[in-house]
């Protein structure tokens, strides 16, 4: 998932790449492909959160059946 900041020369909404030490900035051209990826972030968190639970208690079924 890309990370987006504030472009600190132009002043839009970019995605960040660091490649090899070097940080780039792509601008997002959109205001609605921005609103999108913030969407999709947090939907993307909320699936990861429950993934991890889920896998907490799969463990714990594990163990309780050792």
């Amino acid at each position: 998932m890309s990370t987006v900041a504030i472009c600190p020369t132009c002043g839009s909404h970019s995605r960040i790449k660091e490649l090899e030490g070097k940080v780039t900035y792509q601008a997002v051209q959109d205001e609605e492909a921005f609103k999108k990826i913030s969407q999709l972030k947090k939907a993307m968190e909320k699936f990861k959160a429950k993934a991890e639970q889920l896998e907490k208690e799969l463990e714990e079924i594990k163990n309780r059946a050792v």
